[in-house]
C-alpha cells in the first residue's frame, strides 16, 4: 500500500474526482425532476471537465505525451525505419549514388505487405528463371 495522504491521492486525480462529481450533480437532479439537469449535464462535460483537466492535468502525462509524439531518432536503437537506415548507410559514405537510389526505388515498390510480397515472389520467379 502506498504512504500517500488522501489529499495527495485527490490532488493526483482531480479530473477524475470532478467528473464524478459532474456524474453525480447532474444525475440527482434528473432523478429529483429538475428541469435544468441536461443544462448541467452539457456545463459540466464541457466546460467544467476540460477546464479542470487544463488547470490540474497530470504534468507526466503532458511528458509522455510530448516524447510519443517526437521521438528523438536514435542510431542505438533497432526501432530506426528501413528508409532512415538507408539514409544513413548513404550519408556516412556506404553506398554510392546509384546503390542509394536502386535500393530506394526498392524500398518504395515494396511499401506495403502485399507489395513486398509481390517483389518477393517476383526475384524468387527470376532466381528460378536464372537457374
Amino acid at each position: 500500500m502506498t504512504d500517500r495522504s488522501p489529499l495527495e491521492r485527490a490532488r493526483d486525480n482531480v479530473t477524475e474526482l470532478t467528473s464524478l462529481a459532474v456524474t453525480g450533480f447532474w444525475l440527482v437532479a434528473l432523478l429529483t425532476g429538475q428541469e435544468w439537469w441536461l443544462v448541467a449535464l452539457l456545463v459540466g462535460y464541457v466546460v467544467v471537465v476540460p477546464l479542470t483537466e487544463l488547470l490540474y492535468g497530470d504534468a507526466d502525462e503532458e511528458a509522455e505525451d510530448i516524447e510519443e509524439a517526437d521521438p528523438a531518432p536514435s542510431s542505438d536503437t533497432g526501432d530506426e525505419t528501413p528508409l532512415e537506415r538507408l539514409r544513413c548507410r548513404y550519408a556516412e559514405g556506404e553506398l554510392t549514388d546509384e546503390q542509394f537510389e536502386r535500393k530506394l526505388e526498392r524500398l518504395l515498390e515494396t511499401e506495403t505487405l502485399e507489395d513486398a510480397e509481390d517483389a518477393t515472389r517476383d526475384e524468387r520467379e527470376r532466381e528460378f528463371e536464372r537457374s
